[in-house]
């Protein structure tokens, strides 16, 4: 899992029908102290989380799984919201 923060969403008309229901939004990478860590990429949402949260993400062959159906063509996934994050003194 990797950290992520919401920046903004994508709006579809027509989608792939597994995707019925789930939002798609885009997220910027984090690197564990929630600085922005490469590209921005879109993730299907299946944990309803809003503008600005922090979030945590899978990819590659997990990002399905998330989905009601455990099928569909994504290739990322929000699954949790950081409510809170501790880093230990390096």
């Amino acid at each position: 899992m990797q950290l992520g923060r919401v920046s903004g969403k994508i709006i579809a008309t027509r989608k792939d029908p597994s995707l019925t229901g789930i939002r798609m939004l885009v997220i910027q990478p984090l690197d564990q102290r929630r600085n922005d860590f490469g590209d921005a990429l879109v993730a299907a949402d299946v944990v309803s989380a809003g503008h600005g949260e922090t979030v945590y993400w899978v990819s590659a062959r997990e990002a399905p799984n998330a989905l009601p159906g455990k099928y569909g063509p994504v290739d990322a996934a929000i699954v949790g919201i950081a409510d809170r994050i501790d880093i230990r003194n390096e």
